[in-house]
């Protein structure tokens, strides 16, 4: 079956270029009606979805601004009654060590690619669960599954991300809301420079995009780490491992020293948490059956 957006409207940040404007292309391709949001070149991409018999809207709403972004979303309302589709694509780099991290350039980075976030889908939530349905994407990195160096900022608000997708999958369940996160690798305009050449080619935006439209379904997952880059995908998770009870005794900080490998132990008691109970619920069954 072909994955199609037929009477879907879609939201894309950052959408002006690179794998924002890639995703919001796909989506117009397959049926979407999409607002491109960019601070500088969304009128380029409307008017190629529009030459191609699409329909667009642009917006240059910054993120960062909650009172923008909640007149895109009433503006996409205005012209099509409804929002399906968020993809929180919108960010910026400001890459130093933290040892010279300017604080201004930390708090940046986290306005815009987390509170961004959070501004674009509190502007969606109540039409969404209204209307029973919704898909949110998260776009978090590598850089914050598994750090970077010169990169806490970035790092920082990409795993907060993470964070932000998984409570919003658990509150957004019942309404037929679906929030997941997409992990990408790309060579773009925010990694000018940061990659050798002969990775340029394989690293397009176009190649992370399927993995964007499968988020976005109506058979999206949801709860995902979706990862891609150079047309190979994987899925990341956040796991908790079977642990050990060692007790809560006057020597339980050297005991847990002493245990750290087998409390580390990835085996088949290694899990996937349905939620954030879960470690409790773990933690609670292993000092009751200590105690038998």
């Amino acid at each position: 079956m072909t994955l199609r957006f037929d009477g879907r409207v879609a939201i894309v940040t950052g959408a002006g270029g690179g794998l924002g404007r890639s995703h919001a292309l796909a989506l117009a391709a397959r049926g979407a009606r999409v607002v491109v949001n960019d601070l500088a070149a969304a009128d380029g991409v409307v008017e190629q979805i529009r030459a191609a018999g699409g329909e667009a809207l642009a917006s240059r709403a910054s993120v960062t601004d909650f009172e923008a972004v909640q007149a895109m979303v009433a503006e996409a309302m205005a012209a099509w009654g409804r929002v399906d589709i968020l993809v929180n694509n919108a960010g910026i780099l400001r890459d130093k060590s933290f040892a010279k991290m300017d604080m201004a350039d930390f708090r940046l980075v986290m306005d815009v690619h987390l509170m961004g976030a959070v501004h674009c889908s509190k502007a969606v939530w109540e039409i969404m669960r209204a209307q029973q349905y919704g898909r949110i994407v998260m776009t978090t990195s590598s850089s914050g599954l598994y750090g970077n160096f010169g990169q806490s900022n970035y790092g920082a608000a990409k795993m907060a991300l993470v964070g932000l997708m998984q409570t919003l999958a658990l509150e957004g369940e019942k309404y037929g809301i679906r929030v997941n996160s997409l992990a990408p690798t790309a060579h773009t305009q925010m990694t000018e420079g940061l990659l050798p050449p002969e990775a340029l080619a394989l690293l397009k935006p176009e190649a992370v995009t399927p993995a964007l439209l499968n988020l976005v379904g109506e058979d999206a997952p949801t709860r995902a780490i979706l990862c891609a880059g150079a047309g190979t995908f994987e899925r990341a998770y956040v796991t908790l491992t079977h642990g050990l009870h060692l007790g809560t005794g006057a020597d339980a900080p050297e005991q847990v020293a002493a245990h750290m490998e087998a409390i580390s132990r990835r085996d088949a008691g290694e899990t996937v948490p349905g939620a954030g109970s879960a470690q409790g619920h773990n933690e609670v069954t292993q000092a009751v059956a200590a105690r038998r």
